[in-house]
């Protein structure tokens, strides 16, 4: 039986190079200066992009409305993954990064009502924890077996072709299509070297996340429409089965509807588990006993910590700001709502603790223990992530 991934809809999007106005691309500017980030191939800064701003974005408009806007090829950079292996980003350009936003900004409430309720990746009002938690209320309605996927490369593997017929489905502008088309096809300056790009969106623009999400939902209402229960953030899923039985057959056909957008499930990361024997998604450690931090997520705090109290370096309050920054950042996203993480953060209280004894005294010896007690580092500004916790949760420490 023939699948249809794509139905156009009966209303479509027409002359949406229009809505590109000067007000559009200032404010995507300021999103793209929020976020930082580095420099393209041609190593303009965010910065010097600014200082001649309403001219840059008058002559985006007018090359936009010509189609004759070519953008620049993405700068290939790697970034470490856990497991040691890198994950390759592609950085545009300032100006490249200004239009995509633009973009997103147009089309991302053409596509929203589209999205599966169950997709949470790079949606407005929408996070990790609220995929969470619906994980753990499909665990309560008794779905107690997981297909935990893992896409081989998806966001540079998605096939142009498809990401231009499922963007075809709402939009009708064909110099939207086009513009979004060439940066596809732009390609990637890798040490100066030039490769040509033959499919994928490559992580690192602000219209990527959305085109995955695009290309995905067709997968999601296929999961929806043959009954299975499921959580996806961006290229991270699990599908929630109350058998091993069931949870087989939806692997099976996880990897049939992937098959049709051109992109496969990896067999050595995918696997069939259960609540019971436990598994990780968005990293959190998920089991019977709830979720906390996973092993991972621990050693990359710890690697953190390691990285910025060097003994080769004076405990100082720059030190003591990045410390604290970091013990904030994780408490707020690992000490979310239910996460059993109390006693993982009284071992890294630890861990923090010993590390700054070993800054200060540039040695470690146990009596320093006694000689620098906890309520003396806490003096200094040494941040507790279990106070933290305590804060958050509005509980006495």
């Amino acid at each position: 039986m023939k699948v249809t991934l794509f139905k156009p809809n009966k209303f479509k999007a027409h002359s949406i190079a229009g809505w590109l106005n000067l007000n559009v691309l200032t404010n995507a500017f300021k999103k793209v200066k929020q976020n930082k980030g580095a420099p393209g191939v041609d190593n303009q800064s965010i910065h010097e992009f600014q200082c001649d701003l309403k001219p840059r974005l008058i002559s985006i408009i007018r090359k936009v409305r010509k189609r004759s806007y070519l953008p620049s090829p993405l700068r290939r950079t790697y970034v470490p993954k856990p497991n040691g292996k890198k994950r390759p980003l592609g950085i545009p350009t300032i100006r490249d990064r200004v239009v995509q936003e633009s973009i997103r900004c147009i089309i991302e409430p053409l596509f929203e009502p589209q999205f599966h309720d169950c997709s949470f990746g790079f949606r407005p009002g929408r996070s990790c924890h609220d995929a969470i938690e619906r994980i753990m209320l499909y665990k309560k309605l008794g779905y107690k077996f997981v297909v935990d996927a893992d896409i081989v490369g998806c966001f540079d593997n998605i096939p142009f072709n498809i990401i231009m017929k499922a963007l075809a489905t709402t939009i009708a502008d064909g110099n939207i299509l086009t513009l979004i088309e060439r940066f596809l096809n732009a390609g990637i300056n890798e040490k100066g070297i030039f490769k040509k790009t033959e499919n994928g969106t490559p992580q690192g623009g602000p219209l990527s996340p959305l085109l995955c999400n695009i290309v995905l939902n067709a997968m999601d209402w296929q999961f929806d429409q043959a009954g299975y229960r499921f959580v996806r953030y961006a290229d991270d899923f699990v599908i929630l089965c109350k058998s091993r039985q069931e949870a087989q057959e939806a692997y099976e056909f996880a990897v049939h509807t992937l098959c049709l957008l051109g992109l496969e499930i990896s067999k050595e990361k995918s696997k069939i588990t259960s609540f019971k024997e436990g598994f990780d998604f968005l990293g959190f450690r998920i089991n019977n006993r709830g979720y906390k931090m996973k092993e991972d997520s621990v050693e990359r705090f710890k690697n953190k910590i390691r990285n910025i109290t060097t003994r080769s370096h004076n405990l100082d309050d720059h030190v003591i700001l990045k410390l604290q920054q970091i013990a904030v950042g994780t408490v707020n996203y690992f000490g979310y709502s239910e996460a059993n993480v109390k006693t993982q953060f009284k071992v890294l209280d630890e861990f923090i603790r010993r590390r700054v004894r070993c800054m200060k005294k540039k040695r470690i010896w146990h009596t320093d223990n006694w000689r620098m007690p906890n309520k003396r580092i806490y003096r200094w500004g040494v941040p507790s992530m279990v106070n933290l916790l305590s804060i958050k949760r509005g509980i006495p420490p």
